[in-house]
Parts: C-alpha cells; sequence; structure tokens
C-alpha cells in the first residue's frame, strides 16, 4: 500500500485511462457490466482482498456521466477497503454502481441481470444495498446470487442497516466529543446533521436522547416534516447552514461537502458523520480540518456500522452481535484521535494508516482472496 500522506485523490476523466485511475488508489480490479435489454449500466470495483472477499454496496444514482461514476465507485470502494480494516473484519473492500434513476430505471429484471454479473465474479465480490439500492432489490439480486447481503430479516438477514450506521456514527462522535471536551456528553451540544436519509433520522432520534440542540438539512423537504414531526429540530436552509455556530457538523448525505470554501465558513470544534468521501481531497482538506483545530472523525471508521452489519450475515446474522462489534467504533476513535496528536497528523491520516497496516500485515500470512 502507498504511504497515506502520498495517496492521491483519483480524477477519472477523458483523458485518463481506467488503469491510470485504478493505479492511482491501488485497485486490484474494475470490471464494466452493459446489458441492452435491462438497460443495466454497471461498473463493479475491487480494491484490496488481502484480508478476505470485497464486500460492498451497490448505489444507484443517475451519473452525468461515465467518468463521474468511476470516480465514485474507485473512491468508494478503496473507503471499503479502510472500513472493514480498521475495524478488524476480514473483509477486502469492493462497490458497485449502477448508472440510472433509481425512481424510474430501476426494475426486477435489471436487479436480477446485475445478480448474473456479480455471480460472475466468483465470489471477489460481495454486495449489498446503498443510495438508491434497498432489501427488495437484494432479493432480487439474491434470486440469481449466494454473493449478496443485506437481505430482509425474512430470508435470515439483517433487513435495513442504517440503524446500526448511525448507532456507529453516534459512538464516534461521542468518541470525537470525549477527545475534545473532556467528557462524551451530547447534551446541550449544539450539532447540525446534514441529510436526513434513513441514517440521519436515525441519528438524530439518538441526539434526540442526549438533549443535543439539533439543526438540520436536506433536500428533501418530506425528510424535513418528517423528522421535525418526530424531534425538536430547527430547519437550516444550505446557503446559510456552514455559518452557524455549532459545536458539532454531521454529514449524512452524499461526499465532499467539506471542501476549501465549506470548511473556510464551518464553525464549530468536530465533524463527525454518516457520509462517505467528506473530505474532498484527502490530503488538502483533512490538514486543513487539524490546522482549524477542528477534529475530523474519519468517515469510514465512525460509519462502518453498516458494513459490519451486512458481514454478520455471512456468518447467521445476529443483531445483538452487530450493535456489540459496533460498540468497538468508539475505542477505535480514541486510538486514532492518540495517534493523531502524538504524531501531529491530520486524524484521516493516523486512521488511513492503522487500515493500511492491518492489510500489509495480514497480507504477509496469506495470500489474496
Amino acid at each position: 500500500m502507498p504511504n497515506t500522506q502520498e495517496l492521491p485523490t483519483v480524477k477519472a476523466d477523458a483523458k485518463s485511462s481506467v488503469i491510470e485511475s485504478m493505479q492511482a488508489l491501488g485497485h486490484e480490479q474494475v470490471v464494466h457490466f452493459y446489458d441492452q435489454a435491462t438497460g443495466l449500466k454497471a461498473i463493479i470495483a475491487i480494491h484490496n482482498t488481502q484480508l478476505g472477499p470485497a464486500l460492498g454496496g451497490t448505489r444507484m444514482w443517475a451519473y452525468a456521466t461515465e467518468a463521474e461514476a468511476l470516480t465514485d465507485v474507485l473512491r468508494l470502494s478503496r473507503g471499503m477497503s479502510y472500513k472493514a480494516a480498521i475495524t478488524g473484519l476480514n473483509l477486502g473492500g469492493g462497490k458497485a454502481v449502477i448508472i440510472g434513476d433509481a425512481k424510474t430505471q430501476k426494475s426486477e429484471a435489471l436487479m436480477r441481470r446485475f445478480g448474473k454479473f456479480v455471480d460472475g465474479l466468483a465470489g471477489r465480490y460481495i454486495t449489498a444495498e446503498d443510495v438508491g439500492v434497498g432489501t427488495k432489490d437484494m432479493e432480487y439480486i439474491a434470486m440469481e446470487t449466494r454473493h449478496v447481503t443485506g437481505l430482509p430479516e425474512f430470508l435470515g438477514g439483517g433487513g435495513d442497516p442504517s440503524p446500526v450506521t448511525a448507532y456507529g456514527v453516534y459512538l464516534g462522535m461521542k468518541s470525537s466529543a470525549k477527545e475534545a471536551y473532556g467528557n462524551d456528553s451530547l447534551e446541550g451540544k449544539k450539532i447540525l446533521v446534514q441529510g436526513i436519509g434513513k441514517v440521519g433520522h436515525h441519528l438524530v432520534g439518538y441526539l434526540a436522547k442526549e438533549n443535543a440542540i439539533i439543526y438540520v438539512n436536506d433536500i428533501n423537504e418530506d425528510n424535513l416534516k418528517a423528522v421535525a414531526a418526530e424531534y425538536k429540530v430547527q430547519i437550516v436552509d444550505a446557503a446559510s447552514m456552514f455559518d452557524l455556530e455549532i459545536d458539532i457538523y454531521a454529514p449524512c448525505a452524499l461526499g465532499a461537502t467539506l471542501n476549501s470554501e465549506s470548511l473556510s465558513r464551518l464553525r464549530c470544534s468536530i465533524i463527525a458523520g454518516a457520509a462517505n468521501n467528506q473530505l474532498a481531497d484527502e490530503t488538502i482538506h483533512g490538514l486543513m480540518c487539524q490546522q482549524k483545530g477542528i477534529l475530523y472523525a474519519p468517515d469510514f471508521l465512525i460509519n462502518a456500522g453498516g458494513l459490519i452489519n451486512v458481514s454478520i450475515e455471512l456468518e447467521g446474522y445476529n443483531r445483538d452481535r452487530a450493535m456489540s462489534m459496533t460498540e468497538n467504533i468508539y475505542a477505535a476513535a480514541q486510538n486514532v484521535f492518540r495517534i493523531a496528536k502524538a504524531e501531529n497528523i491530520p486524524t484521516i491520516n493516523a486512521a488511513k494508516r492503522l487500515a493500511e497496516r492491518r492489510m500489509e500485515d495480514i497480507g504477509r500470512i496469506k495470500l489474496s482472496f
């Protein structure tokens, strides 16, 4: 694995080949799929299998270009490698994206055809749900392959993983508070949850129980109405949310909300949320967080509850075990903060170093899957 400090951010575009984009982040395999009958256009990226087969969800999104989809799947799959490694799972990192509008273009036939493509990888990649893809879609995929998790409970799966993901983020946030404030209570803390999907909604529930002061933002008005009907929250618009004086910013929608412009405006002590790839550029913006005195809880660590939850299905699902393993996120975050402080490096660098070390150590004692 390359040195964390030198790890580039992939920029897949018309001028760079797929191989060049893979080399930038150290991927093993990228496969493109197309099916004329169903209109399926998909990419599966396998980042690293030193710890085991690559497990990661399938995202369906209306990407503007194929290059944009490739960039997303490469970054997401690498994040899954780090996520599995740092949480002690014996799994590699992979991800899939289906190019299309999940509301209008998804069908049983399309998902089952995708399942056949997954099956053709012979277990090197195991899929699960992600943005735009739910448990019903996992049912369809499971009709064509056994290399699938995130199944509904009546089929022996864990069902919706979002409550477990939210629990992990909540624990990561409490661990961050312990580091920043000396105790992990969130009572009275001003917390902005940006993105009120399933995970964000569950996270608000945990924060409400601790009597936090909760601000919420989402592009979906229905999501905002639902959370406001259930909890005491203050709705803020996107134009002003980065100017709020808050304690904790929790990005829980899509990635890259932490960029030079937003970080220059953001006034908080902690960033701890569920979104993947929150830093637009890991090197630049990880350092920018450190220089501004903002404690950044690495996303691939504290949002790992969902991965932990679906990984349990591979051995026979048990919700208590999933929650128990997710609780380890608190201590793991403390370890990251300790290393970052001792070595005066950004927390994202410390977290990646721990993940890379485990992949390298285990890689020495067994071959790739």
